[in-house]
């Protein structure tokens, strides 16, 4: 993640020398990308992390390369050597798939429609389904369990390899191909046969309610999200407050999401993280608009870039956040090269909010904690907190 924007250029990726890191989700697409700055300063307790964080990088990559040299397939030696190292958000993708994710984060994807991620006990729960899309039209509701795609077992799968399966990236398959989907709900098991279809991202929705509220939804933090909602921010009628609507947005782009704060913050301190051991940062551009009155909307669905982005307005008194905790997922992973041209991605450090918090397995905790009508009590809150227009 350097200033010419290498996530969008995955394929570039050396082995041994990573141009991108990954704050990685479960969008519909798999991996998500973005852009960070250069590294500040070492900071001495990481090193022993970073060391091991290293030998985790080394450990996959040798055994991709014996594998090889024993005519074995090197990208099913490293995803064992993922699993065998204990790493969440580990995972190995073929060079068709992590191309295929890259174009996803551009807003285009072939697929069924589907949002996806992973419980703690290893099950791939549905989280979104995309109205008008084959899923949809199939039924399938959030809250589902998917527990096969095409006869593969989904369960204990990282929650991107289910997402390759669904759209058939190993086959490179087009719109119009089938896949069969084992499904539970409640007591009822069932299987549906999908036709994959050519999806466009519509990411960012905006609408005006009585009581001079704008409601900004977004979903995933795809190429040119943070400028939609910057746009959506200054169109919005004068004296109006704003609901940013995060629920379910499962990350994205994290220079989008830096985009989008920049929106609300005139400038300043967005988040920090760490990449073995190096200390670095991010900021907001200046110019914000800081005096619009601003609920964020948050759940368990909303993760990683989403997450940034709600800690920055949270820290730095810029918004109230209501909703329930978020998913806490913090972590930021480097893609290498491995000898097959697969890609291997492993967790090298986390981030935190501005105020120093972590957000790895913890959550974001809402200010006001609501399940039941979560939207209708942010317009609540916000028509008190703008007053007559």
């Amino acid at each position: 993640m350097s200033g010419r924007d290498p996530f969008c250029q995955p394929r570039r990726i050396r082995r041994g020398a990573a141009l991108t890191l990954l704050f990685t989700s479960v969008l519909v697409a798999g991996a998500a990308t973005g852009s960070l700055p250069q590294a500040d300063r070492k900071s001495a307790p990481d090193e022993a992390r970073s060391a091991e964080q290293a030998g985790r990088h080394a450990d996959v990559a040798r055994a991709a390369e014996e594998a090889m040299a024993h005519g074995k397939s090197p990208m099913e030696a490293a995803k064992r050597a993922v699993s065998r190292s204990g790493d969440r958000w580990g995972a190995v993708y073929s060079q068709g798939e992590y191309e295929e994710f890259e174009e996803s984060l551009d807003g285009q994807y072939t697929g069924v429609g589907l949002w996806a991620r992973s419980e703690r006990d290893g099950r791939i729960e549905v989280t979104k389904v995309r109205s008008g899309s084959p899923a949809a039209t199939a039924g399938i509701r959030p809250g589902d369990l998917l527990r096969s795609v095409d006869g593969e077992k989904a369960d204990g799968r990282p929650v991107t390899e289910v997402v390759s399966l669904l759209r058939g990236d190993a086959d490179d398959a087009t719109a119009g191909t089938t896949v069969r989907l084992g499904l539970e709900r409640g007591t009822r098991a069932w299987s549906e046969t999908l036709r994959r279809a050519r999806l466009s991202t519509d990411p960012v929705s905006v609408r005006e309610v009585a009581g001079s509220v704008t409601v900004i939804r977004v979903d995933t933090f795809t190429k040119g999200s943070g400028d939609r909602v910057r746009e959506a921010v200054r169109r919005a009628p004068r004296g109006a407050g704003i609901v940013l609507d995060l629920r379910a947005n499962s990350g994205g782009l994290v220079a989008e999401a830096v985009t989008a704060a920049s929106a609300f913050l005139d400038g300043g301190l967005v988040a920090t993280y760490d990449v073995d051991g190096e200390q670095r940062a991010l900021h907001a551009d200046p110019g914000g608009d800081t005096t619009r009155p601003l609920v964020a909307l948050v759940d368990g669905g909303t993760m990683s870039a989403a997450e940034l982005l709600t800690g920055a307005v949270q820290d730095r008194g810029r918004a109230l956040v209501v909703g329930s905790r978020t998913f806490g997922k913090g972590s930021v992973q480097m893609p290498s090269r491995l000898p097959d041209g697969s890609v291997a991605e492993l967790t090298v450090g986390h981030y935190r909010t501005p105020s120093g918090r972590g957000v790895d397995g913890r959550g974001i905790t809402p200010d006001l904690e609501t399940d039941d009508g979560a939207l209708q009590r942010a317009e609540t809150l916000l028509r008190g907190l703008a007053g007559p227009s």
